[in-house]
Parts: structure tokens; C-alpha cells; sequence
């Protein structure tokens, strides 16, 4: 599983300001409804359906919320780099600015688990993390996102 394949540029959100998770995931949802064409409630609900068996927040500043949602055809992706830190319930109790959203298919098995963990190896380097907030605009975000792939699949 490659994060080039399963991110494009147009999933990427260089700087947004949410005050809560909720705002965070709503911000996601809006993403996921322009760069593949779901609905934004849609995607929320599923989001939030999933962080009530358990925070996505895995440390470092990082949250990779996830679900399974009906009309997709393939594992998706969405970054959002947020302005200012938000409270996750995080593993390491650090509020979180990388939120890498991940979206698969309703009947996705191993792609998803696949995407989850090619992501979480990513997300655990501690030059990407720093890459990522170092930067503001879309197209570096998405190439340090990108380029780690062959490393991480």
C-alpha cells in the first residue's frame, strides 16, 4: 500500500483552525466531500461512529481517524495540518495538529488495515512529523506525505 495512491493533492489541508475534534473531523469531512465527492455528513458520522470505541489520537501530535463508509471504491486518504493543537484523548495525552483521516469501503478487509499501518509507520517518523509542521502549503505537505511511501509500504 502506497500513500501516493491513496492521497492526492487536492486531500490536503495546509492550515486549519478547529477548536475541537469535532471541528477537526467536520473540517475532514468537508475535505473528503470535495476531493472525492461524499457527503460531508456522511463522512463525519462515520468518523464519529469510530472515535466511540476509542481514540484515534496514537501520540506525537498525531490523530488517524478512520471508518468504512458505503460509496467508495478504494481506501482513501485526507491530511489536515491544524493552526493550533487540539485535545484527542490521545495515548500520550498531547493534543493533536497532524491528522492523517483514512476512508475505506464498507466491505474493505486487508486494503484498510494495510493503508492504517503504511500511515501509522509514516506518522511515527519523527523527521516527517517535524517536515509537516514546519510547513504551510499544500504541495511540500503533499510531497513529504507522498515520498515516504516506498520507505513505509
Amino acid at each position: 500500500m502506497q500513500i501516493v495512491d491513496i492521497l492526492p493533492p487536492e486531500a490536503v489541508r495546509p492550515s486549519a483552525t478547529a477548536a475541537s475534534k469535532k471541528r477537526v473531523l467536520m473540517a475532514a469531512g468537508d475535505l473528503a466531500a470535495s476531493a472525492y465527492g461524499l457527503r460531508t455528513d456522511a463522512v463525519v458520522a462515520a468518523l464519529m461512529e469510530r472515535e466511540t470505541l476509542g481514540p484515534t489520537g496514537v501520540g506525537h501530535g498525531v490523530a488517524l481517524p478512520h471508518a468504512r463508509l458505503d460509496g467508495l471504491d478504494r481506501v482513501r486518504g485526507c491530511f489536515v495540518r491544524l493552526e493550533k493543537p487540539v485535545e484527542w484523548e490521545a495515548v500520550d495525552r498531547q493534543p493533536v495538529d497532524l491528522v492523517f483521516c483514512l476512508l475505506a469501503p464498507a466491505s474493505s478487509g486487508v486494503e484498510h488495515l494495510k493503508a492504517l499501518a503504511a500511515v501509522s509507520r509514516m506518522m511515527r517518523d519523527v523527521d516527517v512529523r517535524a517536515k509537516l509542521r514546519a510547513n504551510a502549503d499544500p504541495d511540500p505537505l503533499h510531497a513529504i506525505l507522498t515520498d515516504r511511501t516506498a520507505a513505509a509500504a
